[in-house]
């Protein structure tokens, strides 16, 4: 499935998309942390740590606090 090469490629590679998509939109960052944070339970601070490791984005979503 084309869904899973995207599980597959690293936090830190997709989150700056995220954003920058989100910012074109008229969006800021805080907003793009503060939906994530929801959905997940990560704190900013932990979102700018985890897109700095090779964790992938479905390690991600399997290891959110919440």
């Amino acid at each position: 499935m084309e869904n899973e090469k995207v599980y597959q490629m690293p936090f830190g590679k997709i989150y700056p998309l995220l954003v920058n998509k989100a910012v074109r939109k008229g969006r800021t960052v805080q907003e793009v942390n503060e939906v994530i944070g929801w959905l997940t339970g990560y704190s900013p601070q932990q979102l700018e740590a985890l897109a700095a490791t090779e964790r992938t984005y479905r390690q991600f979503f399997e290891k959110a606090p919440s």
